[in-house]
């Protein structure tokens, strides 16, 4: 699920993906003063709905984890993957990140590789 300003920055909805509204437009209001329109509607949606959030940013990330929302991010999703079998390797899927400017730091992707023993 993702609130309608995330759908808005990708520019479409995949099929597999609800577009669910954010009830609470003030606490959306409150976090726009940190994050960006989709990071705050995605918190708060969050927060409403009691689940896990994928967010990097670090402001996001922090905005999140006040309210005690559980986050996870997209390097972290890579290696549940691994985990679960559903991908060989992470390494070229962070190359892959990488070469379409995903921003990972170097010290994050060596812990990355080290933890999906690549």
């Amino acid at each position: 699920m993702a609130p309608p300003a995330v759908i808005r920055e990708f520019g479409s909805r995949p099929e597999w993906l609800a577009e669910v509204e954010v009830a609470d437009r003030g606490m959306v209001a409150a976090l726009g003063l940190v994050v960006d329109p989709g990071e705050s509607e995605a918190i708060a949606l969050a927060f409403e709905k009691g689940i896990r959030i994928i967010l990097d940013d670090r402001k996001a990330r922090e905005a999140a984890q006040r309210l005690n929302i559980s986050v996870t991010g997209t390097v972290g999703i890579l290696l549940k993957a691994k985990e679960a079998g559903l991908v060989a390797s992470i390494r070229p899927l962070l190359d892959a990140l990488e070469a379409h400017h995903f921003r990972i730091g170097p010290l994050l992707r060596a812990e990355a590789l080290r933890l999906a023993g690549e």
